[in-house]
């Protein structure tokens, strides 16, 4: 063998010494697609990893599909339930339930069924309000909650959020609404996909804008989203009273610095005790769309501790 042969076998097995045997690459988090009846109520939702479980709360134009990406990452730790709230995506869509005490019963029972009675949550848009909701009505059975992007109804100085004039679409439902939005369910939804957004090109991709636009396109499912809102005074006076009693659990309250800002940290200082505020800093609304880089990671410490 030539002197140059045995110095380039000798240098690569010192490189496979130093660099070590390649890792193999991790096997991708399975997600299962479910079906259950709680409560009278049918609900999809999407489940995977093990652990201490964690429940994924939708809001209002999308539905489940939305966690995917964080599902990826937290159930290499956790048991990780994302359901579609009553009325949205393939969950049952009923004529009434939609103020979001009744919401949180029905995701309290899809977990109980499931065999858990003590959990976290994290809920983003209409989702944060069933969130809260749920560790309202069920304190000793939240171990920690986080809350994304939009307000409580009934806290604080709610009242100037819904007053808005851009928030026009809190008062958009009926009759007239329901006509005017029938195969037009894409236009519709531009608005909060375009207008929440910091950067419309970095809001919801439009794969997932197609998805979504499919989903609310199914018979009643506009209208049990128009729902969702009409509860809103209903639900100002049940979260008013649940006000009236502090939470103490940890609570992460994340807002994009172009939506939300302080207010929702502030609400969440109205109602909890132990309170860590973040605004996404560049983005708008659509947290998990507009900035997974920096959400995700916070969201998976939070639920470390």
């Amino acid at each position: 063998m030539s002197a140059l042969m045995q110095t380039l076998i000798g240098t690569s097995a010192a490189v496979l010494a130093a660099v070590g045997t390649p890792a193999p690459a991790q096997t991708p988090i399975a997600i299962d697609s479910r079906f259950a009846e709680v409560g009278g109520t049918r609900l999809h939702y999407l489940i995977a990893g093990k652990g201490d479980p964690v429940l994924l709360l939708h809001g209002y134009a999308q539905n489940s599909h939305m966690w995917r990406p964080l599902i990826a990452e937290l159930a290499k730790t956790h048991l990780v339930i994302a359901p579609d709230l009553r009325g949205f995506g393939e969950s049952a869509k009923p004529r009434g339930g939609y103020d979001k005490k009744t919401m949180a019963q029905d995701i309290r029972a899809l977990a109980v069924s499931l065999g858990h009675r003590r959990v976290g949550v994290v809920g983003h848009d209409i989702g944060l309000m069933v969130a809260y909701a749920y560790a309202a009505q069920y304190p000793a059975e939240v171990d920690r909650i986080a809350l994304m992007d939009a307000f409580l109804p009934g806290v604080g100085d709610w009242a100037n959020v819904f007053l808005l004039g851009d928030k026009w679409h809190f008062h958009f439902y009926g009759k007239t609404p329901l006509a005017l939005v029938d195969g037009r369910e894409r236009i519709y939804f531009e608005h909060f996909w375009n207008d929440f957004a910091a950067d419309p090109a970095r809001s919801v991709s439009e794969a997932d804008r197609q998805f979504y636009t499919a989903a609310y396109a199914q018979p009643d499912a506009m209208r049990a989203g128009f729902e969702v809102f009409r509860a809103f005074e209903q639900d100002a006076r049940d979260f008013a009273g649940f006000a009236k009693t502090r939470l103490t659990m940890p609570m992460l309250v994340l807002t994009g610095e172009k939506a939300s800002g302080e207010f929702l940290i502030t609400q969440g200082r109205l109602v909890d005790d132990h309170v860590e505020g973040v605004i996404i800093k560049g983005s708008g609304h659509w947290l998990m769309d507009e900035a997974p880089d920096q959400v995700i990671p916070k969201l998976v410490s939070f639920f470390a501790r």
